[in-house]
């Protein structure tokens, strides 16, 4: 293989990878490894001439065109986010590609495309739980707009879909490597018929599902309201917060009907920072509490950055920061308020922060560079979060998840919701920070899938767009246009069975992470037996 047919195979994967991101459709991702895994063979057979870090260099080119094509979207908040981002996930991606490229080097058999698979998949599931989670390009999103193909996400959650990928891309791969040399006909055709057993199964096993399912739970009347606020020129002060205010309930009154049952706002509509202790006495609460009048039990979500005082010498969160004088502590979180015509107002405190944005990662060891937090919104420094996700409580007795932005790409993370028993699930979230670019569309779609992996209707209400109501089935009902004053009124259902997934979560993830413990013992074992023979 020459040195361009070398980079045209890395630059293959980068660009066949980012396709079903860019709005391609994700059947794509089905060969989008191939070039890469002919990449690893090339290296393989010269395991000892050549030495594996070029392979490496390669599949960090993919990885970076990948990364590059699919977020660039993220310089529009931050340029050294979005530098970070892409390079570190390139990097990350990169050096478990090289891994499994030296369980190939070092092992006979199927035992280093194995690794391929399950190392993939740890890495994929890691990134949902460490302290710089970033599951944006998990390869089962690549199908969150070919929802009828991955109906069976209830199942396996997305990581089923990224297990279908590269199984599928490593026995295409082998089959055509065969071929070239000739192997027997016979042998070709079988291998061309495993290949396409596993493209087809799955697909009428999922069509089956969703010619399958029941919808027939209580119904509920959902009013969205989008009031597409500018996040790059809004401003905190007094007035600017008033005029907030009165559109929101201009844009709410003029779509309010008598059977509207939940009234849903974006994520942080109100930003001046409001004391938990004293919600009620903010006039903007008593005027939003006015919109659930007129039904019982109708109750209004919203958006607001709210903080926690903590007097000195009481308990305080681990996030929690001194004031200048030293006289109390306090958190501040993104918060969505829940508010009814009687009652307290109910809050969820967002609990999956953005790296730079909302948090500073390893923060324990870092607490000194908080200040550094990048500024979204008038909040800075790292928020408050809350141990446990909980449901929103109606006077009906209904159970809703008040889910934030960045929770929504987290399939784990909504089980828990469901868990306690959420009837369907609420997003609130504001993505005008990425402009007009694939970022807010590529959010949207990913709600599609938690619609799937939960059996839940999901109710969206994005400042600037998509807004939008999902059904059980990941199906779009409703949905606003980007950038535009919107409200939409739909009806959605209520479910309170649990799915595999809901019940299990990603076991596909801890069985993949205790198969690579192994592998990566394996390696090093063989690494070291090989030292001995070879001591210079």
């Amino acid at each position: 293989m020459s040195k361009t047919m070398r980079l045209v195979a890395a630059l293959g994967t980068g660009v066949m990878l980012s396709l079903p991101w860019l709005g391609f459709p994700g059947w794509i991702l089905f060969i989008a490894w191939i070039p890469l895994l002919a990449l690893d063979a090339f290296y393989a057979t010269l395991a000892g001439k050549v030495k594996s870090i070029h392979f490496w260099a390669y599949s960090f080119l993919s990885f970076l065109v990948w990364n590059a094509l699919t977020t660039w979207w993220i310089v529009h908040a931050t340029a050294v986010g979005a530098f970070l981002a892409i390079v570190v996930n390139s990097l990350l991606m990169s050096l478990i590609a090289w891994l499994a490229h030296l369980l190939r080097r070092n092992s006979t058999g199927s035992v280093g495309y194995i690794g391929w698979v399950v190392l993939w998949l740890t890495f994929e599931f890691f990134h949902f739980h460490w302290d710089i989670e970033w599951p944006w390009l998990t390869l089962g999103n690549g199908f969150a707009n070919n929802i009828k193909l991955v109906q069976w996400y209830e199942y396996t959650g997305v990581l089923g879909g990224s297990l279908w990928i590269l199984i599928v891309n490593i026995l295409l791969f082998l089959t055509i490597s065969r071929m070239l040399v000739y192997q027997s006909l016979r042998s070709s055709l079988l291998s061309l018929f495993v290949v396409l057993l596993l493209l087809v199964a799955p697909v009428i096993w999922s069509h089956t599902i969703y010619n399958h399912i029941q919808d027939k739970g209580d119904a509920r009347t959902v009013l969205l309201v989008q009031p597409n606020v500018d996040p790059y020129s809004e401003s905190f002060d007094d007035g600017s917060v008033n005029d907030k205010l009165l559109k929101f309930i201009r844009l709410t009154e003029s779509g309010m009907h008598m059977d509207v049952d939940y009234i849903i706002g974006p994520e942080t509509v109100f930003e001046q920072n409001w004391d938990e202790e004293q919600l009620e006495t903010y006039p903007a609460i008593q005027h939003l509490r006015l919109l659930t009048h007129g039904k019982n039990n109708r109750a209004l979500i919203i958006g607001a950055s709210t903080y926690n005082l903590y007097p000195a010498g009481t308990r305080k969160s681990p996030t929690a920061r001194d004031s200048r004088d030293g006289s109390y502590s306090f958190d501040r979180y993104n918060t969505a308020l829940f508010l009814q015509s009687q009652g307290e107002v109910q809050t969820y405190h967002k609990s999956i922060l953005v790296s730079g944005v909302e948090k500073m990662p390893f923060s324990r060891y870092l607490r000194f560079l908080d200040r550094l937090i990048i500024d979204l919104g008038g909040t800075t420094g790292s928020l408050g979060v809350q141990d446990e996700p909980e449901n929103f409580k109606a006077g009906n007795g209904d159970l809703i998840a008040p889910v934030i932005c960045y929770e929504s790409v987290f399939g784990g993370y909504l089980s828990r919701f469901v868990q306690k028993g959420a009837g369907f699930i609420t997003i609130i979230t504001n993505d005008g920070w990425w402009k007009n670019t694939p970022g807010y569309r590529q959010h949207f779609a990913f709600s599609r899938l938690r619609a799937i992996e939960t059996r839940r209707y999901i109710a969206r209400s994005a400042n600037t767009g998509i807004s939008g109501i999902i059904d059980l089935r990941g199906e779009i009902l409703v949905s606003t246009p980007w950038w535009t004053e919107a409200v939409e009124k739909s009806e959605i259902r209520l479910n309170d069975k649990l799915t595999f997934y809901v019940i299990y979560g990603d076991y596909l993830g801890r069985i993949s992470m205790f198969m690579s413990g192994l592998l990566v013992f394996y390696l090093i074992s063989v690494t070291l037996r090989k030292g001995k023979k070879n001591p210079h």
